[in-house]
């Protein structure tokens, strides 16, 4: 694999995680540098490490993963996102707004496995082309931690925007990215 082709492929695997990002940025009052950082940094990690598991497991597992990535992925982001929009028309809109400063690790860590499914089916197919798997791995990690970084701060934007109905939107991108995967999968077939 050449590296023009490593570095296409590492933004590809992260554009999912960015637009969970974007949700999780703006459900967040305020977000700052080191917060997106946090987030994207929890995020390619996990993004680091699925196509390594997925290259691991090679070919014996490759069917399961190939066909059933695309319903774990859904139903986990669709399951996130409808958490979200609840959580956002509960908000009652006379009070303050009170939005978290930062999301705990393990509401960004199921985000971010939801969201690195497909790079476990990719790390399979890596395993049949001559590529160093831990320095696509390391690409594929910093390209995601960058893009979440980026889309925290873009989603803080947006939340100032919309307002206390910024949660609804964030569940709304994290619903049409399963959807989208799941159509990506269709549509493929």
């Amino acid at each position: 694999m050449n590296p023009l082709s490593l570095l296409l492929l590492s933004f590809a695997m992260s554009t999912d995680a960015f637009a969970a990002a974007i949700g999780k940025g703006s459900g967040l009052h305020k977000p700052r540098f080191a917060e997106a950082l946090r987030a994207g940094v929890i995020f390619g990690t996990i993004e680091a490490i699925t196509p390594i598991i997925g290259w691991l497991i090679g070919q014996a597992a490759s069917r399961f993963v190939l066909e059933w990535d695309h319903w774990i992925a859904f139903v986990l982001l669709v399951g996130l996102g409808v958490h979200m929009i609840h959580a956002g028309l509960s908000a009652n809109d006379d009070a303050p707004e009170d939005k978290p400063s930062r999301h705990s690790f393990w509401v960004l860590a199921v985000t971010a496995v939801a969201t690195s499914i497909d790079a476990l089916a990719v790390g399979v197919s890596l395993a049949f082309v001559e590529v160093n798997i831990l320095v696509a791995a390391l690409c594929i990690g910093l390209a995601t931690t960058l893009m979440v970084t980026l889309g925290m701060l873009l989603g803080r934007m947006l939340g100032q925007l919309v307002g206390k109905r910024a949660e609804i939107l964030g569940g709304v991108v994290l619903m049409l990215v399963g959807a989208t995967i799941l159509y990506e999968h269709f549509a493929s077939l």
